[in-house]
């Protein structure tokens, strides 16, 4: 994918979406050689382990690695790039009357793209660190107070941007609960739940004690605010829905409650595995599988109702394959990878827990098959998104992409 030089229509902060999302789908191909080949004594596949799966796998292991490597290449590369094409435009455009104008409405939580964003550049530094650097894994332990330590430099910048926000809104006014017709506010908060999902995976992993209780503080103080506010806005959101009807544009926002859950539901499912690994607290496998399953069912829910919503405002005909173009479109592609990447929890960590399958079973690949339906769907809507929105040179129709409420 090539990139314009010069945007194709007026900038705002959700084209870090774009980033965010190539990140993930480079996430969703980790997640085969994670559950799939065997890395025993470590958490996470490395490149050790790796060679030898593919030097004494089958045709298929072999394949499998290959193609997931090939996909975790791919995606991070975009991600970078789309990173770089972020930060270049949002420079420029920060100087801007509309920047400005941005940043006294509804709107400014878009800012919280940018955190959001950094926190999932981390998450796919560390995979390529892991599978694609030889010896990394033997010093792991020094790696996760500094993997701490970015995670608090980004928290610290999202609160700070959220503290703005809430700051202003509430001594002076000015939002707008008629223009809160959808669950745009909710990207604060994912960017809360994207640090704290960031803080359990040092948590999980490390065996250092101390490095293992400052990760499970981090991403308990993340994940707090990420609920608490999560919890305000989808109120406040769904009333002004209700009351207003949804926004057009921004429908797509009802179904970030999915990889809100997701990145919610990994970090507890770590903070948990933390607590049994390194302080002997067990969790039963029953509980495991409780807990996995009630939050996919919450997924689901909202799929199916985001789902209806989006179809009767025609909103994949007119913003996806139609002529209108809103940067918030790419709000479609982290809900695709979310779905994809929690439900290979539930299957691996829950169901196999249970023992209700076995894995490499008949039943195994056949619950792997809608998932990587979801997958494939999801990186075409991804590239039919970016090469309309990003690496078009069309400079028509810009009022089309003037920043959502």
């Amino acid at each position: 994918m090539s990139l314009s030089k010069a945007a194709p229509a007026p900038y705002n902060p959700l084209y870090f979406l774009a980033a965010l999302g190539a990140g993930g789908l480079a996430v969703s191909f980790f997640m085969y050689i994670m559950w799939m080949t065997p890395h025993a004594g470590q958490p996470i596949p490395s490149f050790s382990t790796l060679m030898a799966a593919f030097q004494t796998g089958s045709l298929a292991m072999q394949a499998l690695i290959a193609v997931s490597l090939v996909g975790i290449v791919v995606f991070s590369v975009l991600h970078v790039r789309l990173l770089v094409w972020n930060f270049s435009r949002y420079n420029a455009w920060k100087q801007t009357e509309a920047a400005q104008k941005l940043r006294t409405g509804n709107a400014e939580t878009q800012l919280m793209a940018i955190p959001l964003t950094l926190a999932m550049s981390v998450n796919v530094g560390f995979i390529i660190g892991a599978v694609f650097v030889p010896g990394l894994w033997g010093i792991v332990e020094f790696l996760f107070p500094a993997a701490l330590l970015a995670f608090a430099l980004i928290g610290v910048y999202a609160l700070r941007l959220f503290a703005d926000f809430m700051s202003r809104v509430l001594v002076d006014g000015g939002f707008h609960c008629a223009n809160n017709n959808s669950l745009a506010t909710m990207l604060s908060v994912f960017a809360f739940a994207m640090i704290g999902v960031g803080f359990s995976a040092a948590t999980a992993m490390s065996h250092n004690p101390v490095t293992s209780v400052v990760g499970f503080m981090g991403a308990s103080f993340f994940l707090v605010a990420a609920v608490l506010f999560a919890a305000i806005f989808m109120v406040m959101g769904f009333r002004s829905m209700m009351e207003h009807r949804a926004n057009p544009e921004t429908v797509p926002t009802l179904w970030i409650i999915i990889p809100f859950v997701t990145v919610v539901g990994i970090a507890v499912y770590r903070m948990k595995m933390a607590l049994e690994h390194n302080f002997g607290a067990e969790w039963a496998a029953g509980d495991k599988f409780a807990m996995l399953a009630t939050l996919f069912s919450i997924q689901l829910v909202f799929g199916l109702v985001g789902y209806a919503v989006m179809k009767r405002a025609r909103y994949f005909e007119q913003y996806v394959s139609g002529e209108k173009r809103s940067s918030g479109a790419f709000t479609l592609i982290c809900p695709g990878v979310a779905l994809f990447v929690f439900a290979n929890f539930l299957i691996n960590a829950g169901l196999l827990g249970i023992g209700v399958m076995d894995k490499y079973s008949v039943a195994y690949f056949v619950a792997y098959a809608p998932l990587v339906v979801v997958q494939a769907l999801t990186i075409k809507v991804f590239f039919q998104l970016s090469g309309k929105l990003i690496t078009t040179e069309r400079h028509d129709d810009t009022a089309a992409l003037a920043p959502a409420e």
